[in-house]
């Protein structure tokens, strides 16, 4: 199954033009929000995005653009630390 977030709210942004296709984006999603296609990443399930950063903070060509902490992760994070359910998930 599929994790589905809030639909077409994402931060998440990929260039293409900058993408060395080394693949790192697709080994550090936790969500499988990416895949290799024609040798560059594209991406495959953006509403699947939890904003959590990971994949721009370890894309080495800059090519990938996310606001971490906002949307979904934020809500995850902030109902954790009150000892909340989660709201968006």
């Amino acid at each position: 199954m599929k994790m589905t977030y809030l639909k077409a709210v994402t931060t998440l942004e990929l260039f293409p033009v900058k993408c060395v296709g080394c693949g790192m984006c697709l080994e550090v999603c936790p969500h499988e929000v990416f895949i290799l296609d024609d040798g560059k990443a594209a991406i495959y399930e953006k509403d699947a995005c939890m904003e959590c950063g990971a994949c721009a903070m370890n894309c080495p060509a800059g090519a990938i653009d996310v606001d971490a902490g906002v949307g979904c992760a934020a809500a995850i994070i902030a109902t954790a630390l009150r000892g909340d359910k989660a709201v968006c998930c």
